[in-house]
């Protein structure tokens, strides 16, 4: 459960920041930036609790993404999207997706977007400028939002419970089931300090800067 956890968590944080990186370079380069960051906050209007199980709505097997899919005749028969590691995924995708936007967003804003000019003028081309100038300059960005989304990744329990089911067991929901089902709080509170010394374990590997480890 561990394993799987940990795998989860980290499919979780690379999908996020594979998306959450290029939106948010388009929200600074953007004439609207407010009102694309007005689309990202939207969601935390509403509990996080009832956008889960409006995804349960999309995901079932009579649900939108299966209906969209029959309509453009891409399958045959309904997916089996809910009660899976798939749909998982996605909830932890779909919730924790803002977290990873606004620490790049507020990152990149702060960018001095001449340094880029400066390097095409030098004769750098384009990669050589997104490795050696704006990646850099984005990192602390990129390591704020994947803490944000790594850790919660790791002990949110309500998407695991509602989206998958018995079939797609994390630490977060053990650690719940421990105290509220099977009522073994010895062994619960045992899990609890594990995974609590683990999340702390990577919270310094982050944190420590490469000169840091280097020393």
């Amino acid at each position: 459960i561990f394993l799987r956890s940990l795998w989860m968590a980290c499919m979780t944080t690379v999908c996020c920041l594979s998306l959450a990186y290029p939106f948010s370079y388009f929200m600074v380069k953007s004439k609207h930036p407010s009102f694309l960051m007005l689309l990202i906050i939207i969601p935390f209007w509403t509990s996080s609790l009832v956008r889960t199980y409006a995804l349960v709505a999309i995901l079932k097997f009579n649900g939108v993404v299966n209906a969209i899919l029959l309509k453009l005749h891409l399958i045959e028969t309904p997916m089996i999207l809910l009660y899976s590691n798939f749909a998982v995924f996605s909830g932890l995708v779909y919730t924790l997706f803002p977290f990873m936007v606004l620490p790049l967003f507020t990152n990149m804003e702060r960018f001095d977007f001449r340094l880029i000019e400066a390097a095409k003028d030098l004769g750098a081309g384009t990669l050589t400028i997104f490795f050696k100038v704006f990646l850099p300059n984005t990192k602390p960005g990129i390591l704020s939002g994947v803490l944000l989304v790594f850790l919660p990744a790791m002990t949110l329990f309500y998407i695991p419970n509602v989206l998958g089911g018995a079939r797609s067991i994390l630490m977060g929901n053990l650690i719940q089931n421990q105290f509220l089902v099977a009522e073994n709080w010895p062994e619960g509170a045992a899990t609890s300090i594990l995974l609590t010394l683990v999340l702390l374990v990577f919270f310094v590997i982050f944190k420590t800067p490469k000169e840091g480890l280097k020393a």
